[in-house]
């Protein structure tokens, strides 16, 4: 009888611890399951997240408040920036100097078969359209200036109501009037140069375009208008809202190439000379001149 029991309590033994640890699992997953539930939503409290219904509405007009208060800083401090700033003229104007010297067609790296037509007309494409605002039935609708003067505003106007004219012929044989292909087929290019706008920019002296090849034997060039001037009576400029439909001066740079010329990559520097604006600031190779190349293939 004893060994019977023994023998019971050896069989039945482990089962049973089996059976009461399988109990207590799912026990403990219950309370979880419940424990994770409550956490979003607890039904006896009301809970939400941990919040009361008030308490969510607490820190909810909190935060309202608080970011309306950063935005009413945020707006007066525009507001209070913008009082400081004219409508016309930008604050800071002593950044630039001297404007910079940008050419057409818009690349530094002009380069054509002037037997092939599709190889530059890319470039006398772009020069017509852009000097179809500078056609003279448009120009005809602004005010003639004095040459060699400033046109200056007076001091009690806003806007500047007068602007000068600048015809497309005076440009010549580079306006694209008599030859549309701007000497490109006879291996003689044209190439328009202006300078950047700059607010209130009156040089002194008579500035002027000057070009130079680097090469043993000199290219000649053909200027227009004539000399490359650029007269003052185009300065100063009062800016895009006050100063509407002003139209840089241009001047045209026709590069007379020869049968040497040909087949070579010739570098081509354009500057300012003859008035107050720099043109040797080795820091900006933009300021004052522009470099380009151009080749020419026969």
């Amino acid at each position: 009888l004893s060994f019977f029991f023994s023998f019971s309590f050896v069989f039945e033994g482990p089962n049973t611890g089996r059976s009461m640890a399988s109990t207590e699992d799912k026990a403990a997953s219950k309370e979880n399951a419940s424990s994770w539930k409550d956490s979003f939503y607890n039904p006896r409290t009301g809970e939400v997240l941990g919040r009361t219904a008030s308490s969510w509405a607490l820190i909810l007009l909190f935060y309202l408040v608080f970011y309306c208060f950063l935005a009413g800083m945020f707006a007066l401090t525009m507001w209070v920036l913008l009082l400081t700033l004219d409508d016309y003229v930008p604050r800071y104007r002593d950044r630039i100097p001297t404007p910079g010297l940008v050419i057409r067609p818009s690349t530094l790296d002009i380069a054509f078969n002037r037997s092939e037509p599709q190889k530059y007309e890319v470039y006398t494409k772009e020069l017509e359209s852009f000097l179809e605002k500078y056609n003279d039935n448009v120009q005809e609708m602004n005010s003639e200036c004095t040459p060699g003067v400033y046109t200056k505003k007076d001091e009690d106007q806003e806007k500047m109501d007068k602007v000068c004219p600048f015809k497309r012929t005076s440009l010549r044989f580079c306006s694209g009037l008599t030859d549309n292909k701007f000497g490109y087929p006879e291996g003689k290019p044209c190439v328009l140069l202006k300078l950047n706008r700059i607010i209130g920019l009156m040089p002194d002296g008579d500035p002027y375009i000057n070009c130079t090849i680097k090469k043993d034997n000199p290219v000649q060039m053909h200027y227009f208008p004539r000399e490359g001037k650029i007269d003052k009576m185009y300065f100063p400029y009062y800016g895009k809202k006050a100063h509407e439909n002003y139209l840089q001066p241009l001047v045209a740079v026709q590069l007379l190439l020869t049968k040497e010329d040909y087949n070579k990559e010739l570098s081509v520097e354009c500057r300012v000379e003859g008035c107050s604006l720099r043109n040797n600031d080795e820091r900006d190779k933009f300021l004052g001149r522009v470099t380009f190349r151009i080749k020419v293939v026969e």
